[in-house]
């Protein structure tokens, strides 16, 4: 017999993320639609990409398909899908004037689209934890597309952090999370699969200025800056709130998921192997960093700050350190060849 008197809430309580977002779209005079189609497609694509993650091992889903990506990377058969998902579902409406992803080349841009916006995405980060079943997840930024200064091109991709309207990811764990801001606030909705719905569960999301835990693959120790060594042993020693719990999945998102929750630091520097860095500025770094600060928290390469860097290529690469403010300020006085000031 059950003694304890905890009972679930309802979901029922707790609005949809159509009905949220359609909620902020009637609080902005000038909006047309086109912004919420956009982000409702996202939110559908994700719905799609969870059943096939869900059935991967049953369905021949799991492995590569023999190909590299632009990237160098090995191409998982889930990399095509989701890739594949995320641009029939944003080319739907004519509402995306074009997008751009992690898997590809080039910018695929749709010359009959009306609508003035861009996304750019990362349509399943973590490919390589896809077949021993750990969290994986999507990685997507909206920027707005100049119409007045004619057809969209490939460069017209090339804007700051800072220009990004909108930013979140999904992340595909024991329950598929949608974390999303549009520079208000950041809200996190988990996906009830029996409803077919994504639920409010995370609203306005607030990271801790300080937190316990730090995320770096220090397999790569031996290819480190003096800086970043200065670091990594300052953040396991003896000290006040020190040393740190060492957390690393190998998946952005399932890393900066936790760290967003908990606080904390997450760092993948550049290295002897990556000097520019690893992770990608367009599809990864900005739009992580733009939920981040949304959060209260800091986005940097070790030097400056993510949002302000300028990209003059669609797959650059940048360092990236995300998490608590006090936390990531503390990585750039060493970058700086400083101590923390504490």
């Amino acid at each position: 017999m059950l003694t304890n008197s905890w009972v679930p809430p309802s979901v029922s309580d707790s609005p949809t993320i159509e009905t949220f977002i359609l909620e902020g779209m009637f609080q902005a005079p000038a909006a047309t639609g086109t912004f919420t189609s956009i982000l409702n497609q996202i939110v559908l694509s994700s719905k799609l990409i969870t059943g096939r993650v869900r059935r991967a091992g049953l369905a021949d889903l799991l492995g590569h398909t023999g190909g590299t990506n632009v990237q160098g990377e090995v191409v998982q058969k889930l990399d095509v899908i989701a890739n594949e998902t995320l641009i029939r579902q944003l080319k739907r409406r004519g509402h995306c004037a074009g997008c751009a992803s992690e898997e590809l080349d080039h910018a695929i841009l749709f010359p009959d689209a009306t609508g003035s916006y861009l996304v750019v995405f990362d349509p399943l980060d973590g490919s390589s934890n896809i077949d021993v079943n750990i969290s994986i997840g999507t990685i997507f930024g909206l920027f707005r597309c100049d119409r007045q200064a004619g057809p969209p091109t490939e460069a017209s991709f090339l804007q700051r952090g800072s220009d990004l309207v909108a930013a979140g990811y999904v992340i595909y764990g024991s329950s598929t999370v949608i974390v999303l801001t549009t520079g208000r606030g950041v809200h996190g909705f988990t996906y009830d699969p029996t409803a077919g719905e994504f639920f409010l569960s995370h609203e306005d999301m607030r990271i801790p200025e300080r937190g316990n835990t730090y995320s770096i693959n220090e397999g790569n120790h031996a290819r480190w800056s003096p800086e970043v060594m200065a670091w990594n042993q300052y953040i396991k020693g003896e000290g006040p709130g020190r040393p740190y719990g060492h957390r690393y999945v190998g998946t952005l998102v399932a890393d900066a998921h936790r760290t967003l929750l908990r606080g904390g630091v997450f760092v993948y520097p550049e290295d002897t192997k990556n000097p520019r860095g690893k992770l990608r500025l367009l599809y990864e770094a900005a739009p992580m960093a733009m939920v981040f600060e949304a959060a209260g928290g800091r986005a940097s390469t070790g030097r400056e700050r993510i949002l302000d860097v300028l990209p003059t290529t669609l797959h650059e690469r940048v360092p990236l350190v995300i998490g608590s403010r006090r936390d990531v300020e503390d990585y750039e006085a060493f970058m700086r060849g400083e101590q923390p000031t504490g």
